[in-house]
């Protein structure tokens, strides 16, 4: 078996806000297996910034995979820990070599074409009038749940979004997320939670900084609407570790990015941990191409976890691969009809 690794930077099709910052483009990275005449591919969804694996040694680290490629993918699942984003290649290139069509990985109804994944509307953070107009395009489209990022303008304005939002909409008929993405001060958390209660919204994600685990559970404790940890989770690797932090902090859900949390096999670890403490989930992509969202997509129908998912983010860029994903009136589908314009035989010769 050959395996070789190739760099891919997504342009985004206009900058895009968190309280991290803005962001115009995204780099990826591609293993491509070879056996027997066959290939496979997998996408090591890497954010810079954010990743645990945001490293120095990276791509040393990709070019130490293909090169021990041989020892097959759950010893090296074992061996890249600490990488979660190429555990995630990796597990997804094996699967995508071993299938006859190397984009059908998890065959179902959803890639038949008759069921969908119901998705959140995603409305990224900028001036008031960008982030009403996003709202209004979500709403428009047929969204039943849309995800506000918030935390990087003035928290008055962003009060006044959710206010026009049910001034129009009530809860059963618009579910509201929102994402902090850690921009709340650990004083001022609880205030701010409980000035967006009024909105009846459905959960915050990551309102502090990860690594507060002393005020996160105090927030989990006495917060007036539901918490998300999503960023808490990166960069906690075993299983005993997983444990322990969901015991100390109890938080009502958690956002699984198999790109961030080590692929479907770490992924499946925080589930069945979320299982066991009655701890709500769901699944997000992390800004993967088309590649990535595909195979996160399929295998997230199979877990049949009903609440609309975090999976529309296929549109964001000018140089994405087109594919049979598509979105309609919040709903993401699988089109047979549908090609690739992805070709793994040529696309990475130079």
């Amino acid at each position: 078996m050959k395996a070789t690794y190739h760099k891919y930077i997504l342009n985004f099709k206009r900058p895009s806000g968190t309280s991290r910052g803005v962001m115009t483009e995204k780099e990826t990275w591609f293993i491509i297996l070879e056996d027997e005449g066959r290939k496979g591919i997998g996408e090591c969804g890497i954010l810079r910034g954010l990743s645990a694996d945001d490293r120095l040694d990276y791509e040393e680290k990709l070019q130490w995979t293909c090169s021990n490629i041989h020892l097959g993918k759950d010893k090296l699942w074992d061996e890249l820990l600490e990488f979660p984003s190429i555990q995630f290649g990796v597990e997804m290139a094996f699967l995508s070599l071993e299938s006859e069509n190397p984009f059908l990985l998890f065959p179902s109804d959803f890639t038949n074409g008759n069921k969908s994944i119901e998705i959140n509307g995603l409305v990224w953070m900028g001036e008031e009038g960008f982030m009403k107009q996003q709202i209004e395009e979500k709403l428009a489209a047929g969204f039943r749940c849309i995800k506000l990022k918030i935390g990087a303008i003035d928290f008055n304005k962003e009060l006044q979004l959710l206010r026009f939002i049910r001034q129009h909409f009530t809860a059963n008929q618009i579910e509201i997320r929102v994402d902090a993405n850690g921009a709340f001060s650990s004083n001022e958390a609880l205030y701010k939670l409980n000035q967006l209660s009024e909105f009846q919204l459905h959960s915050i994600e990551q309102p502090i900084q990860k690594e507060h685990t002393d005020t996160m559970s105090e927030l989990c404790k006495n917060t007036p609407f539901p918490i998300a940890l999503d960023e808490e989770l990166i960069g906690v690797f075993t299983f005993e570790e997983k444990e322990n932090l969901l015991l100390k902090i109890k938080p009502q859900y958690i956002i699984l990015k198999p790109s961030f949390v080590g692929g479907f096999k770490g992924t499946k670890e925080w589930i069945a941990l979320a299982k066991k403490y009655n701890i709500g989930w769901w699944i997000t992509s992390a800004l993967e191409s088309n590649i990535g969202l595909n195979a996160i997509s399929q295998w997230t129908f199979t877990l049949n976890n009903q609440m609309p998912q975090g999976l529309g983010t296929g549109a964001l860029y000018t140089n994405n691969f087109d594919c049979p994903l598509y979105v309609s009136k919040g709903q993401l589908w699988y089109n047979t009809n549908l090609n690739w314009d992805f070709n793994i035989d040529t696309f990475f010769i130079k």
